[in-house]
């Protein structure tokens, strides 16, 4: 597998630069021969990897822990936003109406403006594009936080959709230089794993933050408080040497970008499910601990199951790349059928602890996988909008998920919603039935 973006090397007189792209917007890691003098392309398996295990390897890569770091923190307001306009609406005297139609504004603008921005930075840079993202959503979130939108509803509804617009797309720039920082093809793999077990860390973390910060300064300061972190994030990443090196591939693309390929929209429907596996899960366990008059208990047990994801996580860096990876994805997607099931038993509370931590350890591996289909199978010059379509089909599904769960809550049972949740997980592994792509090694 090939790195991503610019490629960099030195030589004796100092580093310089070289901007060879490959397909999907990926370039090749070059070094500049010291006799010639010419650039050349070295296979990345055969330069020099550090640690003992793929994830030591990653962690010690160059540029990997300001990187991963950076963007964990810069896209901590996703994991704040809600709850921080939840409370700031409620302090000031509005009712759950208001704080949810903002919250779904934020979050639907996010959705649907993450292609069109994944787009633009495919055609152009990562960082002026991150960095001009980050300041406008931290301008529009001070905004909702100073602006009163009880009084103000309308300067509310638009300080939301734009936060949520202009929300920096960092974990697909990400995902784009993973294969440009670390060393080999198991690395790279390890890399996903790794990225998609810590992102749990935003939403356990970013809840907490906003409590935080809401008894140190008062309501407004939760909005505040992401902010301030999301534009530090995005700056931070984006002043790191492989971020300002990326360019965007110039290549003849079509309208429809990465939604033109059949494989790529299976996948796409896939996230779709998988989201909705989340969504129902979300929405079920905390009216299956209601039911069990342990409300309290709801909020460890999704605490649970994302530890369980990060757990999984980090255990999938250490598992080789798989030749076919459309076959190691179905696997993962029964495996994640699988670890849903149980719930709908719906034991006690007590029992249910660990079934919820198993739940959640298979859904990095499955995210994981995909990112390296996708990084195989989206056309020249779309990766970056290629991931931002993943995350969108993901929250889509995520709040279709959500929908329908509350639904059952009402007129049903916890049980219904868990069979849900079982019923969309195994809904993914029949839709990665067909060979996902052709031609895939």
């Amino acid at each position: 597998m090939q790195s991503v973006g610019v490629a960099e090397a030195s030589n004796s007189a100092g580093e310089q630069r070289a901007g060879f792209q490959g397909r999907g917007g990926r370039g090749v890691v070059v070094r500049r021969a010291r006799d010639s003098g010419r650039w050349c392309a070295v296979n990345a398996d055969q330069t020099l990897s550090s640690g003992r295990t793929p994830v030591g390897a990653v962690l010690r890569s160059r540029h990997v822990p300001r990187l991963l770091s950076a963007s964990l923190i810069g896209r901590l307001p996703t994991g704040m936003a809600p709850l921080a306009i939840l409370l700031t609406v409620r302090d000031g005297g509005g009712d759950y109406r208001l704080a949810g139609f903002l919250i779904a504004l934020y979050a639907a603008s996010a959705a649907v403006c993450g292609p069109v921005m994944g787009r633009l930075i495919d055609r152009t840079r990562q960082a002026p594009a991150l960095l001009v993202s980050a300041s406008v959503s931290a301008a529009a979130l001070l905004v909702l936080a100073f602006a009163d939108p009880v009084r103000s509803p309308a300067i509310g509804a638009i300080a939301a959709v734009v936060a949520g617009a202009a929300t920096p797309q960092l974990e697909p720039c990400l995902r784009v230089l993973w294969e440009h920082v670390v060393v080999g093809e198991r690395n790279v793999r390890a890399a996903f794993s790794l990225d998609a077990a810590t992102q749990e860390l935003i939403f356990v973390t970013g809840p907490l933050v906003v409590l935080g910060a809401i008894a140190v300064a008062g309501p407004a300061a939760g909005l505040v408080s992401a902010a301030v972190l999301g534009f530090s994030g995005a700056a931070w990443f984006a002043t790191a040497r492989p971020a300002r090196a990326w360019r965007g591939t110039r290549v003849e693309r079509h309208w429809a970008g990465p939604l033109r390929g059949a494989g790529v929209l299976r996948l796409f429907a896939v996230l779709v499910c998988v989201g909705a596996t989340i969504g129902v899960f979300t929405v079920g366990i905390t009216g299956y601990a209601e039911a069990e008059g342990s409300s309290a208990h709801a909020g460890w047990l999704i605490a649970l199951n994302a530890a369980g994801a990060l757990a999984g996580g980090i255990g999938y860096t250490a598992v080789r790349a798989a030749h076919r990876e459309d076959r190691r994805l179905l696997v993962l997607l029964a495996l994640l059928a699988a670890g849903y099931l149980p719930l709908v038993l719906t034991p006690g509370i007590a029992l249910m602890f660990p079934l919820a931590f198993l739940s959640g350890c298979a859904l990095p591996a499955v995210l994981a996988s995909a990112f390296a289909l996708i990084a195989r199978m989206a056309p020249d010059g779309t990766l970056t909008e290629a991931h931002a379509w993943m995350i969108t089909s993901f929250g889509v599904g995520n709040a279709i998920g959500s929908a329908l769960a509350g639904t059952l809550l009402d007129v049903a049972s916890a049980r219904s919603a868990f069979v849900l949740a079982t019923a969309t997980a195994a809904a993914s592994a029949l839709m990665a039935l067909p060979r996902l792509i052709r031609n895939f090694h």
